[in-house]
This record gives C-alpha cells, structure tokens and sequence, in this order.
C-alpha cells in the first residue's frame, strides 16, 4: 500500500476519534481537540492526493476510498453540527444529499465504462465546505468555553464568528448545489434509458 492510500485510511481512522471527543461531554478541552483532528483530516485530503499524482500512484483503491473517506468525515462534522445547533438540519441534507446523487451518478457511469472525473466546481466544493465546517467547529467550541465573566464582555466576536460562519456556510450550500447540477448537465448521457 503506498503512502497516499495510507492518507486515506488514516483519514477514514480519524473519524471515530473526531466523532468520540466531539459528542463525548466529559473530555476536558474535547471540541478544541475535535477541531484539531477535522483539521488535520482535512490537510491529509489535500495531501494524498498531490502524493497520488505526483509520484504516479493512483491506483483503483484511491479512487474508491478517497472520495468515500471525504464523505464520512464532511457527514460526520455535519450531524455532530446539526446536534449541536450549529447547522441546520436542512444545510446537512442539502449536502448529504448531493453526495449520494452524485455518488449514484458515478457509479451508474462507471457501471457503463465511463469515469467522471471530478470537476472544478466538486473541488471548491470541497474547499467550501470544509472552510464553513472548521469555522462552525470553531463556533461551537466557543460556545462551550467557559470564561465566566469574560464572555459577557466579548459579544461581539462572538457575534462576527456567527456571522461568518452563516456567510460561509451559505456558500459552501450554494456551491454544493451548482456542482451537483454541473456534475448532471454535464454527464446527462448517462442517464439515459436506452443506453
């Protein structure tokens, strides 16, 4: 197994470790530690993939895993979000869902011989949602901080921390959408029925 795939498992084992210290209450400086592994989740995407292309070690199980490993850990942060009140339930179906339909879209591709590579508007996608989660991450863990009387005081980055989180979460949604219907316009001869 070459280095890149071993990204993407090791991406795949920080999972449970981000889902265990951010739901479990009792773990001193837990959602600090949650933010610090969806972080480095995130920067082994970037980099398993420069690894893969790079070196020329793209291989059948990178193509499968990488995409699947990106989708547990986006989901992931995304209910533990919606539990926490940081995320509206419709956001998190919204980009749940986009995934299985595109998801469903490359496999009935595939099933036909046909790869669908993924496009630039699937990479900001990702860039955008991860932005919008590491900052709603960062939103919930202050809310959990206890600073006593401090955090009286201090309203207002909370306030900004609110705002920007909501900006961008708003456009990591609105780019999930575009790039899910770019993903359909462009691959339609696929779902064709007579094919």
């Amino acid at each position: 197994m070459n280095l890149a795939n071993k990204l993407t498992l090791l991406r795949i084992l920080l999972v449970p470790f981000f889902l265990m210290f951010i739901t479990i209450k009792d773990i001193p400086y837990g959602k600090a530690i949650a933010i610090g592994i969806f972080v480095i989740a995130s920067i082994t995407d970037k980099l398993d993939g420069y690894i893969a292309r790079s070196r020329n070690q793209i291989t059948r199980f990178g193509k499968f895993m990488d995409p699947l490993a990106d989708k547990l850990l986006v989901t992931a942060a995304l209910i533990s979000l919606v539990e926490y009140h940081i995320v509206p339930a419709w956001a998190a179906m919204i980009i749940i869902a986009r995934e299985f339909a595109v998801t469903g879209l490359r496999s009935i591709a595939a099933a036909e011989g046909i790869v669908i590579a993924a496009s630039n508007w699937g990479k900001a996608k990702t860039v955008t949602q991860i932005i919008a989660l590491i900052l709603a991450l960062i939103n919930l863990n202050y809310n959990h901080v206890s600073l006593g009387i401090i955090k009286k005081y201090i309203a207002y980055p909370h306030k900004f921390l609110n705002l920007t989180t909501n900006i961008a979460m708003a456009i990591a949604i609105a780019i999930t959408i575009i790039s899910g219907l770019d993903y359909f316009i462009k691959n339609k001869e696929v779902m064709r029925a007579d094919r």
